[in-house]
């Protein structure tokens, strides 16, 4: 080999390849020997069988998805599940009234009869994972790029199909892992009996707010607690008061042995997305486009809902949960930027490829892989603005996204074989009962004439919907000032049908195209949804389908780079482990950062009265008498609130165990360090973070500040080292 050639092949082995301790999500169903032992190396005292199987209780039976996109743990013989308050949320706030406003004062019931029904979330477990690679790659032999994405569709959809049993709430979901070069799928049972046990007042579960999020030191109390139900058949049912707690086949002892620096940790869950293989375009595209045009856009959204929220109580209920869902990302994407640039991935990234292309040389299937994907970046970049701009921008507006949605009775109506028109006017019905009940109408008119200004400006007029701003300039006045746009918006918002009960009943008896067409809210809707349907969908859908492509050769040509590599698949809301340690940090010269943070801290953060860094009044007399009662960390005479370890883990992972190495419950891992937001597309092995709640602060919350002893009673405690079978 050439030495300029090795030397490349030896440094893409050493940045691409290289696989630090506490680096990878892995599937723990395919640990294989060299991961277990490096986990036993650790600390960890418990065997594979233990960490999964699929004949005998482990603890991957304890591990849930929890709705749409956290994770949860079963940790007690009842059913009941422990997980972030972030993640409850919405099921907090739908149960909440001004009256029993939940968010505000907590709530904890003190018997079953008491638990408040979560209707709409549900939670499934992990029945089993099957490896069905060769099946998918039998039936698409041959076959690339449109071709074999559309095989693949359908093989994996009879895949899915087969695993399925609707009869007993069982689904299988096939999931392409390291590009679509291995598929797996894995077979869930779902429960939709899920009711609301207890939560801590927003101002525990929430204290610190944006200013301290993503941030350490941390003093959050981020968890909530549900129980799922059963018929009492022992299958999943609908809710019933004639349901019975589940029955669960593991769940969590929880630990109050405390920690120290340098203990084993072990995070189970469903990570939802990484793309640790990402390219240097794709690095370029979020530095200079995607995230800046995005966290600007979520800004402007947040300034006015927070506008409004600050106003009224009511409001915030309303609110808040939309909000927190914007305001995580916005500081994410922007600190994920900063992170990019601040350890030059981009350059990092150039050399991987480099290294890539050389060894690729003489290989055709490989070799022209990175001059395909450059044109592809090209062909598409232009546009990419607009992409953002219309979904966080235009149909950031919560009554353009409705009115949008609305385009399928418009075809149904206009096209022939359009559609069903009383299906989709049904449709359209429930989607404005769901609509006006979230809807603030002060916020969003001001988000409406902000980013349709914006728009205005920040994309290239040729991609502008033909005739839109001519029209509105024409009605409203100058497109350089701001008033045009708010005269514009507040004409929108009084004008539409869409907020009127009588109008709108008098169109779904007597549909008419004509009034939905002239409508003015659905007429700007529609105008931006069909230019871009029209003029650039099939642009961004040829960009997406080349990526996926390229992405999969890429890999495929590194998995034969070094077949004997042990690797870790991108996460794809899979169930996933990950280990390391429990450990402080320095982030920078001269500063250090301790492994914990205590009440003590809460205490310094208190502003009373403060939207972010107030605190309930129980908590503070508590705290100041030093009531701790069991939960008190002995080494420190206070309470420990919150821990930081080194595992990997990313969004979908809110409300993971983190557990010590007998398996036992220490901790909810809810967040990130800002120092290494670039984990989604770089883990870096120095700076990364896991911030948890320790669960002794988790317990004495619901203990001692809550009154709620009946809750800690159903745990199984452990305080002493319990020996391992």
């Amino acid at each position: 080999m050439h030495p300029k050639k090795l030397l490349l092949t030896i440094v893409l082995s050493s940045i691409l390849f290289r696989g630090f301790a506490d680096e990878g999500m892995w599937l723990p169903l395919l640990l294989g020997e060299q991961v277990y032992n490096d986990m036993v190396k650790k600390g960890l005292k418990l065997t594979k069988e233990q960490l999964y199987s699929i004949n005998k209780a482990s603890l991957k039976d304890a591990i849930i998805i929890f709705g749409r996109g956290c994770t949860g743990e079963i940790v007690s013989s009842e059913g009941l599940i422990f997980t972030n308050h972030h993640c409850g949320y919405e099921a907090i706030a739908s149960s909440s009234s001004i009256e029993h406003n939940y968010l505000h004062d907590g709530f904890y019931a003190k018997s079953q009869k008491e638990e408040i029904p979560a209707r709409g979330l549900y939670v499934d477990f992990l029945v089993k994972i099957d490896d069905v690679t060769k099946e998918v790659e039998d039936s698409a032999k041959g076959l690339s790029g449109d071709q074999r994405a559309a095989k693949l569709r359908t093989v994996l959809a009879v895949i899915n199909t087969r695993y399925s049993d609707s009869s007993r709430s069982i689904t299988g979901r096939v999931s392409p892992l390291f590009k679509g070069n291995q598929f797996l799928v894995f077979v869930y049972q779902r429960y939709n009996d899920i009711r609301l046990v207890g939560a801590p007042p927003e101002s525990i579960g929430k204290f610190g707010g944006d200013t301290d999020n993503w941030e350490w030191p941390r003093h959050t109390g981020d968890f909530s607690i549900f129980r799922v139900y059963m018929g009492k058949n022992g299958q999943p049912a609908d809710y019933s008061p004639e349901d019975i707690p589940l029955k669960p086949k593991y769940f969590l002892p929880v630990s109050l042995k405390g920690l120290k620096d340098g203990d084993y940790s072990m995070i189970y869950g469903y990570p939802g997305s990484t793309n640790r293989y990402e390219t240097s375009y794709g690095v370029k595209q979020k530095i200079d486009i995607d995230n800046p045009t995005l966290v600007k856009l979520r800004d402007l959204r947040l300034k006015y809902m927070f506008a409004e929220m600050r106003k009224d109580p009511a409001i915030k209920l309303q609110l808040g949960s939309s909000y927190a869902s914007i305001a995580n990302y916005w500081k994410f994407f922007d600190g994920e930027s900063k992170q990019l640039i601040k350890y030059d991935i981009y350059d990092q990234k150039k050399t991987q490829e480099a290294s890539f292309q050389q060894w690729a040389q003489d290989k055709p299937e490989f070799e022209h892989v990175f001059s395909d994907w450059a044109k592809a970046y090209d062909d598409w970049r232009p546009y990419s603005k607009h992409r953002v701009f219309l979904a966080e921008g235009i149909f950031g507006s919560p009554l353009m996204a409705f009115a949008a949605s609305l385009q399928e009775v418009e075809n149904a109506l206009v096209k022939p074989g359009g559609g069903d028109i009383k299906k989709a006017l049904r449709m359209a019905g429930e989607a404005r009962k769901n609509f006006l009940k979230d809807e603030n109408r002060a916020s969003d008119q001001n988000i409406l004439a902000a980013v349709t200004q914006l728009y205005y400006t920040d994309i290239d007029k040729n991609q502008h919907p033909i005739g839109f701003y001519e029209a509105l300039k024409a009605n409203f006045g100058d497109l350089q000032d701001e008033n045009t746009y708010k005269k514009y918006a507040a004409s929108v918002f009084s004008s539409t049908l869409l907020f009127d009960d009588t109008r709108w009943n008098t169109f779904i008896a007597q549909p008419d195209a004509t009034i939905l067409q002239n409508d003015p809210a659905y007429k700007q809707a529609n105008a931006f949804q069909r230019n871009w349907q029209g003029k650039y969908q099939s642009d961004y859908q040829q960009f997406f389908n080349t990526n996926m492509e390229l992405g999969r050769l890429y890999l495929k040509g590194i998995l034969q780079m070094d077949p004997k590599k042990v690797r870790y698949p991108d996460a794809t809301f899979t169930m996933r482990v990950s280990y390391g340690n429990v450990k402080s940090y320095s982030p920078r010269d001269a500063v250090h950062y301790d492994y914990v943070t205590t009440l003590k801290g809460v205490l310094e953060k208190y502003v009373p009265g403060d939207y972010e860094f107030d605190l309930p009044p129980g908590l503070v007399e508590l705290a100041k008498k030093k009531d701790f009662g069991q939960y008190i960390d002995r080494q420190r005479n206070d309470l420990v609130v919150g821990f930081i370890t080194t595992n990997d883990i990313t969004g979908g992972n809110s409300g993971s165990p983190v557990l010590n190495a007998n398996g036992e419950l220490i901790g909810l891992a809810f967040d990130g360090n800002y120092e290494a937001l670039s984990h989604k597309i770089a883990f870096d092995a120095q700076y990364n973070r896991t911030i948890c709640v320790d669960i002794r602060y988790v317990l004495w919350c619901i203990d001692k500040l809550g009154g709620a002893p009946n809750i800690v009673n159903e745990l199984k405690l452990l305080k002493t080292a319990a020996p391992v079978k």
